[in-house]
């Protein structure tokens, strides 16, 4: 995923946090923030250090930005997105990451039909 799609910056990560709305299963919570002026959506990927050691964040990190590359065509482009993992990622492969974002961004209509 090119670097122009990734949100990096802290003050654009609270800028979700603070005015977007969030959402959740047992793996992901995903925050979102509609950006009309935008036209591409925008990721930002957070993987805590109680999830484990720099080689299991690192991995949940490619596998969710893989399942966005995979999805890019039906995802809404006017959001800015975060998603934050959560402990039961650690034992997830990747098809399994792919289904749990895939499940949490129809149920929020945020993929195109």
């Amino acid at each position: 995923m090119k670097k122009i799609f990734r949100i990096k910056d802290n003050d654009e990560f609270q800028h979700v946090f603070k005015h977007g709305k969030s959402f959740a299963n047992r793996q992901l919570v995903i925050y979102y923030v509609k950006k009309s002026e935008q036209r591409h959506f925008r990721i930002g990927i957070s993987v805590g250090k109680k999830i484990g050691n720099a080689v299991m964040r690192n991995r949940i990190k490619r596998y969710l930005r893989q399942a966005f590359h995979e999805l890019d065509e039906k995802v809404l482009p006017t959001y800015d997105m975060v998603i934050i993992a959560r402990q039961p990622t650690r034992k997830m492969n990747f098809h399994e990451v792919k289904k749990s974002l895939l499940h949490l961004l129809s149920r929020e209509r945020l993929i195109k039909k």
